[in-house]
């Protein structure tokens, strides 16, 4: 049975579980040598599942022995153990725990870097996360049938191409000032975070079950250009994204993400048949107060530590989502309800 067991995992790559939560929490950026007090609005707040959507630790280092003893300054944090205890925890890494500042494929540590990450998030040992040639991407199913929740999280570091910098005059004369990075849009079609694997399996869980389809992503997907890590630096890749939403005609997507080190809410609905709505949740520890412009936020932004919120009434008929960002005493900064069949329109 167990043999049987380990080959649906290698094969499906997600994990089942057989009630669909209510209370989805999640949040990024959390540095293993500060406080984190927030750990304790977070416990309160009775999440059932709470995603980590990377920068989950401050590597930044090629030295396995560091790597793995921030590891364990998180795992020592009483409010980390305190929500172990009460919810599932799920990961994905960003650059800072995957190795190293803004780091793409060419990061030289990544297989030995993937088994910490994968150690210390308890990942079992026949996991096809473990094995995989490109990457940690994985999904997980909750619930089943119309009231079901399927969490897919990328991995957008193992296959990444390399970014595409301005000029140091132009980011000094004109990003700088405008709070804007030195990245620029890949001019390369063809350059992408996921690799054309990754993307085939991603095609692939789109069109598999589940009424509500969160894509975890590590940095923010529909927010306008910023010069910083996003989606918007691969273009291509966003617009694939979005093709192959209307093309499987899939329901129900929600967005969620972190890296930015402050937390907003974007909403997008240019070319596609129902709005997006993406929770960048950012960071546990870590601030900017240099806010990039983003033309897709829709109420404020904060840039105090904050976690974010997928909340599901599933005893309505038509479903209410509540999509929100708290701050550290857990107070409302933002949030937006809606009901679910407003994603619904195939």
């Amino acid at each position: 049975m167990l043999r049987l067991l380990a080959i649906f995992i290698l094969l499906f790559s997600a994990v089942v579980c057989a009630k669909a939560p209510s209370r989805i929490l999640f949040g990024s950026c959390s540095h293993q040598d500060k406080d984190m007090a927030i750990f304790n609005s977070i416990i309160k707040d009775n999440p059932e599942v709470f995603i980590f959507l990377g920068d989950n630790i401050y590597g930044d280092t090629q030295d396995m022995t560091v790597l793995g003893n921030k590891y364990q300054k998180l795992g020592a944090k009483p409010g980390f153990k305190k929500l172990k205890e009460q919810a599932e925890l799920i990961a994905i890494w960003d650059d800072h725990d995957f190795g190293a500042n803004d780091a793409g494929k060419e990061y030289p540590m990544k297989e030995a870097s993937r088994a910490l990450m994968l150690d210390f998030w308890q990942e079992p040992e026949n996991s096809i996360r473990r094995t995989r040639e490109d990457g940690i991407y994985t999904s997980y199913l909750y619930g089943e049938g119309q009231q079901s929740i399927r969490v897919i999280l990328p991995d957008l570091r193992w296959n990444r191409d390399p970014l595409s910098h301005v000029s140091p005059e132009e980011y000094a004369s004109e990003r700088k000032p405008n709070k804007m990075g030195p990245y620029k849009a890949s001019s390369d079609i063809n350059a992408s975070m996921l690799g054309e694997k990754q993307w085939l399996w991603l095609e692939q869980e789109l069109q598999k079950p589940g009424r509500i389809k969160v894509i975890g992503s590590s940095v923010q997907l529909l927010a306008d250009f910023t010069g910083w890590e996003s989606w918007a630096n691969f273009p291509a890749d966003r617009q694939r994204l979005f093709k192959l939403i209307k093309q499987h005609k899939v329901n129900g997507v929600v967005l969620i993400s972190g890296d930015t080190h402050w937390g907003e809410v974007s909403y997008y609905d240019q070319d596609l048949d129902y709005p997006l709505w993406e929770v960048t949740s950012s960071g546990l520890t870590e601030e900017w107060k240099n806010v990039s412009p983003n033309k897709n936020r829709i109420g404020q932004f904060t840039n105090n530590v904050n976690y974010g919120a997928l909340n599901v009434n599933w005893q309505k008929q038509d479903p209410i989502i509540t999509l929100g960002l708290y701050d550290e005493a857990g107070d409302v900064v933002n949030e937006h309800r809606f009901r679910l069949s407003l994603l619904e329109p195939y």
